[in-house]
């Protein structure tokens, strides 16, 4: 089983020493139905920003086998881009099939023995164990909310990569937005993200005991707004204003060509007259 798996290779890890550094941050476990796309993201340290990026696949890392380089042709399986600014890579496995189910290793290159951290890809050809929607958009000030679908045991978490979680049952934030979990619906849990901020944006994972799975967050400026004061309720008002000019454009475009005929129709009719 995975767990059998898992426990000799991490004592193998640690008798042999390669453990080294947590200087990249992934998922452990993830899992994907067969011809569904999933990216990985990789977080790494600030000293690594101009260093090769890659993905290796093989259980033992001595033996694992290239996938993909920032370096290199994508392949058709395998992609990779690098976020030098927030310092994550990410790897995408395309239309993956059973086949692909295994051990990968995010990496860097680096003089001597590259830095890595490896991870579990379950591709199923039924309903993964744990998804959601991997894009998110919100904009700046609103709430999202995620909805994280699950079959497996364990405690339910909402995690920013690299960062602080917030449990099931309690009430947290993450970069100063809030984060509240409702669990009332079996097999899922839904995640809300309230008061988004521009920061907000980034890497976050639905976990569900040994089980995550990545969701990228994005946060926007709101539409642009006008506000005015309402008298009679002695509120202000927020006006759309794209919602506002586009109408008001297709009315007065309509006036002009109403006018327009008018003025030929009056033109003609004088013509006439005049006959």
């Amino acid at each position: 089983s995975l767990t059998n798996m898992e426990s000799p290779l991490r004592v193998l890890l640690i008798l042999t020493g390669l453990t080294g550094i947590h200087s990249i941050t992934t998922v452990s476990r993830v899992s994907v139905k067969a011809g569904d796309s999933i990216s990985i993201p990789c977080l790494y340290g600030s000293q690594y920003t101009n260093n090769v990026k890659y993905l290796c696949k093989g259980y033992y890392w001595s033996s694992c086998k290239y996938a993909v380089k920032t370096n290199q042709h994508i392949s058709r399986e395998f992609s990779i881009s690098d976020d030098q600014i927030k310092r994550i890579f990410i790897v995408t496995v395309n239309d993956p099939m059973v086949k692909d189910t295994g051990y990968y290793w995010c990496a860097v290159e680096i003089s001597g023995s590259d830095v890595r951290e490896y991870f579990h890809l379950s591709v199923t050809t039924g309903t993964p164990s744990l998804y959601t929607d991997q894009k998110i958009t919100g904009f700046e000030g609103d709430n999202v909310t995620i909805n994280c679908h699950y079959s497996n045991l364990g405690e339910m978490r909402w995690c920013k990569l690299g960062r602080s979680c917030v449990t099931t049952g309690y009430s947290g934030s993450i970069d100063g937005t809030g984060v509240t979990i409702d669990a009332s619906v079996p097999n899922v849990f839904t995640v809300t993200m309230s008061g988004l901020k521009t920061e907000s944006s980034g890497w976050y994972q639905c976990v569900k005991g040994d089980l995550q799975m990545p969701v990228h967050v994005t946060v926007t400026k709101p539409p642009t707004t006008s506000k005015y004061y309402n008298y009679k309720s002695k509120t202000l008002v927020s006006l759309d204003l794209k919602k506002i000019l586009i109408p008001l454009s297709v009315l007065i475009f309509a006036v002009m060509v109403a006018l327009f005929i008018w003025f030929m129709l009056k033109r003609h009719s004088k013509l006439l007259n005049s006959d």
